[in-house]
């Protein structure tokens, strides 16, 4: 099964499942291990359409994750993240701080070994 996100448009994820059965594909949607609730299978001609609403849970500080999987093989076919809050922001700063620290130590480890290969 192949699902594939087609839009974000007022707080429901919607996508296409276009290896089409004649039942609709049975889906697991999750947020922190629990279901959520109103997730949509219809069928649009040789396709299906799945809208999962966003729920008001998952709108929080940080970085939170919905599942959307296979419920019959369990094989994850989608994640939808939402990055929200002041707290990313700090977090994202921290990362590219680091990021740029390992830089300067990988450049001055190569500038070292080119000096003392080359000399």
């Amino acid at each position: 099964m192949n699902l594939t996100k087609l839009r974000v448009q007022a707080g429901v994820w919607t996508g296409e499942v276009t290896d089409i059965g004649a039942e609709p594909p049975a889906l697991a949607v999750t947020h922190l291990g629990a279901p959520v609730p109103g997730v949509e299978v219809t069928q649009a001609g040789d396709r299906w359409i799945v809208s999962v609403p966003i729920p008001a849970e998952a709108l929080c500080d940080g970085v939170q994750t919905i599942l959307i999987a296979d419920a019959r093989t369990g094989a994850r076919l989608e994640a939808i993240t939402l990055l929200l809050g002041t707290p990313l922001d700090e977090d994202i700063r921290a990362e590219v701080a680091l990021l740029r620290a390992e830089l300067d130590l990988l450049k001055r480890a190569f500038r070292r070994h080119c000096v003392e290969t080359m000399g």
